[in-house]
């Protein structure tokens, strides 16, 4: 089996190495020292007279932060050796470890330590199919400094290591002839600084590096601040805190200012996805406005700038259409794949409105939904002038970019995602049923948005009567009255794809569904087919295609869950989303740590186990986010006018719940659940005023 990977992140920058500390170039997984989806250390192997260490324990201390310790030789010498070393890894200001050798013997200790040192500056979009770089390496020994450059144009990144201990330095790495005195202790710091310059020519270090200096100002200060600010959780069921402060402290440390603003955003998730991605970080907003609000207006204006503004095939942008990547790794500059600025992705722009409506509700922030009027406005004009590809009045999607571009783009965008359930794959442009409900929802949102703060009566009525009609038409095309459920998608003909899929659970939290329509879909999600018993399965089980290992057909995604769970709660199936929340608890409970992307569709009753896929990332934002929506769910936060109303349905045995200090446009206060029902608080000093 392959060993334990360890990791140490704060926002875009991350470290991945084995159990010891060491860093070696690995085919299947990202393994190295990262920023900005450039490989700045492909290997980082420590020595001692030769022989490499291996690992006696760790303390993994906070997310940027963790120790290793560790002894020479194989493993029977571990019983009274002589000598042990301390790896203090952390990501401050740069990559910086310090490396402690102590020595246990009465007699003094003479050896030499060696860090070999290189990097191969890979994109992390190649890790499985590496190219060659030329890579300039510049020895000063006098500085005890070893700098690694590669440029391409006017594409370059640098790494430069310099050590607080005398050195002799190489182009492989630095050598440590050292002597330690009976039962005493030798040091070193080796920082490691990375350098980005952009291929514009714009000089990009004044801006990483004021990045990372703010990264390490107090960074304990700033995560305990985070913690703080959140509401205080006091559960009775077991473990729940935990899990809730854990969910809290990934959401921190996925937290990254991109180059081109000064505000925090959230990253997706480790390790394929430290970047900006348009639809995880709205999800993640929308999961945790009550939690953690002041990640919103960051995302929302970064959405806005990067809005499309004209038509460009190769990276799919059309007017008012929301960006779904930004990425600063070389292949995305040089066009070798469209994911500098790519729009690749139908369910973000109304998403994008969606979440503006939302996070006003929530915070009472007028101004912001003023100032994003126009984004707002050319992202409804999308829906219909350039969303609706058929003229049918539904949102459909067909990749622009015939090269490269991605097949599928909706959230399910693996390229067999779509399908029915006898495994046919339907022509482009498809239009997936959540699509509608997204479209729908964000009509709604945007007529209030128009009526009420942008002074448009009129556009908010054709809005509403726009609505009105997507809901009337997809009740119609999309339900198949012998199965009781809506079809995945239609085809460009207007034909079903008739497989029972997750994609049902959206549309109950858009909305869109039909009154008497609601229970036949509740009970489909909760059913032996999609429910697995720790969460609802993308794909159901019994139709032709379904793979309990396959991402998109059978696996089952905590953020999914969450969205269906909330939709249940909105028709008032309550018990439905207490099962959904309760395994989705346990499954993050049993495994422990960061709650996984996602996990296999197996049956709980057959594994017992969560089982653990190796595509699946850790941390992700939308699955610590999902967490935090679910005990929304659970406990029925919603805001009604400057109040908040909390409408509990915990599950049975599930204890008491209190939520202290909910932040919104009430300011703050708290919600019970459980043993003593809620009482409202009135406004305090809202955090979202001056």
């Amino acid at each position: 089996m392959k060993q334990e990977l360890v990791h140490v992140l704060a926002g875009n920058v991350f470290a991945i190495s084995d159990a010891q500390g060491d860093v070696e170039v690995d085919p299947q997984a990202p393994v190295g020292l990262f920023a900005f989806d450039t490989r700045f250390l492909s290997h980082w192997v420590l020595t001692v007279d030769g022989e490499r260490i291996n690992a006696l324990s760790r303390d993994d201390m906070t997310y940027f932060e963790t120790r290793f310790f560790l002894v020479p030789g194989a493993a029977s010498h571990y019983v009274d050796a002589d000598l042990s070393i301390i790896r203090h890894r952390s990501i401050h200001e740069c990559f910086h470890e310090k490396i402690t050798v102590l020595n246990h013997s009465p007699e003094p200790a003479e050896l030499t330590l060696r860090m070999e040192m290189g990097s191969d500056f890979a994109d992390i979009t190649e890790i499985g199919n590496l190219r060659r770089r030329d890579v300039r390496v510049d020895v000063d020994s006098a500085r005890r400094r070893l700098t690694l450059r590669y440029e391409r144009q006017r594409f370059v990144r640098e790494t430069t290591v310099t050590s607080t201990a005398a050195v002799d330095v190489d182009e492989g790495g630095m050598t440590f002839r050292i002597r330690i005195p009976p039962h005493g202790r030798w040091e070193t710091d080796l920082h490691v600084v990375l350098t980005v310059v952009g291929e514009g020519g714009q000089d990009m270090r004044a801006s990483l590096h004021a990045h990372q200096r703010a990264v390490r100002t107090g960074m304990r200060e700033d995560l305990a601040a985070w913690l703080d600010r959140a509401p205080q959780l006091v559960a009775e069921r077991g473990g729940l805190e935990e899990m809730y402060r854990g969910s809290l402290a990934d959401l921190a440390a996925l937290r990254y200012r991109p180059l081109s603003t000064a505000e925090r955003v959230p990253v997706a998730g480790l390790p394929w996805s430290m970047a900006f991605l348009g639809r995880d970080s709205i999800i993640t907003c929308l999961e945790t406005l009550a939690f953690t609000p002041e990640l919103t207006p960051a995302t929302l204006r970064m959405l806005a700038l990067l809005q499309g503004g004209h038509l460009d095939d190769e990276r799919e942008e059309e007017p008012g259409k929301i960006v779904s990547e930004l990425r600063y790794g070389e292949s995305s500059v040089f066009g070798e794949r469209p994911s500098a600025v790519y729009y690749a992705a139908a369910d973000i722009t109304p998403l994008f409105v969606v979440l503006i409506d939302e996070y006003e509700r929530w915070s009472g922030d007028a101004q912001l939904v003023r100032e994003l009027r126009q984004p707002a406005r050319m992202a409804l004009d999308w829906i219909d002038e350039y969303g609706d590809m058929t003229g049918d009045g539904y949102v459909r999607y067909q990749r622009r970019n015939e090269r490269v571009g991605a097949v599928n783009q909706s959230w399910k965008d693996s390229s067999d995602a779509i399908i029915d359930a006898q495994g046919r794959l339907p022509e482009f442009p498809r239009a997936t049923c959540e699509l509608q409900g997204y479209a729908y929802d964000a009509k709604r949102r945007g007529a209030r948005l128009a009526r009420e703060f942008w002074g448009e009566p009129e556009y908010a009525d054709r809005l509403d009567r726009e609505a009105a009609a997507l809901k009337e038409r997809f009740n119609r095309d999309f339900w198949l009255p012998h199965r009781e459920y809506y079809a995945l998608a239609l085809d460009p003909y207007g034909e079903p794809v008739d497989a029972l899929s997750s994609n049902i659970g959206h549309l109950l939290w858009s909305g869109i569904v039909a009154d008497d329509r609601a229970e036949a879909v509740a009970e489909h999600l909760l059913g032996p087919q999609l429910f697995n018993g720790w969460g609802v399965r993308t794909y159901a089980a019994g139709q032709r295609p379904y793979n309990p290992v396959g991402s998109h057909l059978g696996a089952v995604w905590p953020s999914d869950n969450a969205l269906i769970a909330a939709g249940l709660r909105h028709y008032r199936f309550d018990a439905h989303a207490a099962r959904i929340a309760n395994g989705i608890f346990d499954l993050a409970q049993t495994l422990g740590g960061a709650v996984p992307e996602l996990i296999a569709g197996y049956e709980r009753s057959l594994t017992k186990y969560p089982v653990q896929l190796p595509s699946a990332g850790r941390p992700q934002s939308w699955s610590s986010g999902a967490l935090l929506m679910l005990l929304g769910t659970l406990l029925g936060l919603r805001p009604t006018g400057e109040d908040l109303l909390v409408r509990p349905a915990l599950p049975a045995g599930f204890g008491r719940v209190d939520l202290l200090g909910v932040p919104g446009r009430w300011g703050r206060t708290d919600a019970y659940a459980g043993e003593r029902s809620f009482q409202p608080v009135r406004p305090r000093t809202s955090p979202f005023r001056s």
